[in-house]
């Protein structure tokens, strides 16, 4: 994938594609299921050397708490480093469910893009 990114509007390995941005999600029966499968896929599609948190003890540190049990509209909750970002559902009852956003690197203003400054 990352040399041949799936083209806007493609289902790709059961997850969607605008183009810009792929998104699947992992949702297995525990968070270290999801995660390890999470992970392999990355090295199967080439993203192998982007760095990820070591377990899920370390991902959990980059939830980010509930706000007396209100879910977060506008932040996401979750690991980012160019160009994937690994997001968390919202609430405990989807709490080992994972959501993996892929970006196209070689989309134009990629860089912002991926950091939300440019649309």
């Amino acid at each position: 994938m990352r040399d041949d990114f799936p083209p806007a509007g493609s289902d790709y390995m059961g997850g969607s594609c605008d183009g810009w941005e792929y998104k699947t999600t992992f949702g297995g029966t525990t968070l270290e299921q999801n995660y390890e499968m999470l992970r392999h896929f990355l090295q199967e599609e080439g993203y192998g050397d982007v760095p990820l948190p070591a377990n899920t003890d370390e991902l959990m540190r980059f939830r980010l708490p509930m706000r007396e049990q209100q879910v977060l509209l506008f932040e996401e909750t979750g690991y980012a480093h160019n160009p994937i970002k690994i997001l968390f559902f919202p609430g405990r009852r989807y709490a080992h469910k994972l959501i993996l956003c892929i970006y196209n690197e070689q989309s134009p203003g990629h860089l912002l893009r991926f950091h939300g400054i440019q649309n």
